[in-house]
């Protein structure tokens, strides 16, 4: 993890990949804060967690509390972070559609929150409709946050799992080309994707995206001060041979309120169907964050080439290893 800013990282070392000192886990709140080698062990650890869940799981968390604090509606990621918690041996303590079933319908602040519910918890995954909503939780947590996916802004953990994801279905993660399509202005997982893919040798970003949800200049003035290459393409057919992966995202409804037009606009534009695949490189991918609604078609799926539930999987592996990072060391 870079730097040692704001409340991400917490004293104490593990060991990199040359045997450098690495700042133990603590909070995750932002995809900057992983570097290649903190990377690499995660992807290691992960990798142990696949022979862990074949082998009926571990109590190396054994009385364990983790709390999920859900403000908007999940499936995947509050699943997989239960489930890594269960296979570890720990407990889960959880509220869903925590803005209407939590004291946060009373007016309760998520700070007061999170200083009551770090009273009955270990640690504390947190999804938020608003941005930069597990910094503020982590400024006041006396024990470890993970953010689970704040408003457009972040998903950590899911840029991780991707990561991970491209590692073993490309094999490398240097030199990689990859397409971003969708909903890119709102997209918090291609955001934190773009993060870490900064951190590789060589990757070149295509971002295929109407020009309503086109991705945002923050995004793309962070790639440029990497030296990271990029570029904005209106045919996804055109691109779709040139790249290794095909990251497609849903075009979210939920951020668009009442501009019914602009997602109308929107939504429909790219889709991945058996023309896409016939353009695509034998050893190329589809990924997808899900869920999905029309934008990969249901004959997609039987394809080698189609990641996305692979993908899905992979996160369980990789939350199971922040996890056991965190709370029971290196």
């Amino acid at each position: 993890m870079t730097g040692a800013a704001g409340p991400a990282l917490a004293a104490g070392h593990g060991t990199g990949e040359k045997g450098d000192p690495l700042p133990v886990l603590r909070h995750i709140v932002e995809a900057q804060q992983f570097d290649r080698a903190s990377m690499a062990r995660i992807f290691a650890v992960a990798r142990e967690m696949e022979q862990v869940v074949q082998h009926y799981g571990s109590n190396i968390l054994n009385r364990r509390v983790m709390a999920t604090l859900f403000y908007e509606p999940s499936t995947r990621t509050r699943l997989s972070f239960e489930s890594a918690m269960r296979r570890l041996g720990g407990e889960v303590i959880t509220t869903e559609s925590a803005q209407e079933f939590s004291s946060a319908a009373k007016g309760e602040t998520l700070e007061d929150t999170i200083r009551i519910v770090g009273g009955y918890a270990d640690i504390i995954v947190l999804r938020h409709f608003e941005s930069d909503a597990s910094r503020r939780a982590a400024s006041v947590s006396s024990v470890p946050v993970i953010s689970a996916g704040d408003g457009p802004g972040q998903h950590p953990t899911q840029a991780l799992l991707d990561v991970y994801t491209i590692e073993r279905e490309i094999g490398r993660l240097d030199g990689i080309s990859i397409a971003l399509v969708g909903d890119l202005a709102n997209g918090r997982t291609v955001r934190s994707l773009c993060y870490l893919l900064a951190k590789f040798d060589s990757p070149r970003i295509y971002f295929v995206a109407p020009e309503v949800v086109r991705m945002r200049g923050d995004i793309k003035g962070y790639l440029d001060r990497h030296g990271i290459r990029w570029e904005e393409s209106d045919d996804l057919g055109a691109v779709a041979g040139e790249v290794d992966v095909i990251y497609q995202t849903r075009i979210q409804r939920e951020r668009f309120g009442d501009r019914v037009q602009e997602y109308q606009q929107a939504r429909g534009h790219y889709i991945v169907d058996r023309a896409i695949l016939e353009r695509m490189s034998a050893d190329a991918i589809v990924m997808h964050p899900l869920p999905r609604v029309d934008e990969i078609t249901p004959d997609v799926d039987q394809d080698p080439r189609a990641a996305y539930f692979r993908q899905a999987h992979n996160g369980l592996y990789v939350r199971m290893a922040l996890l056991r990072m965190i709370l029971a060391g290196p």
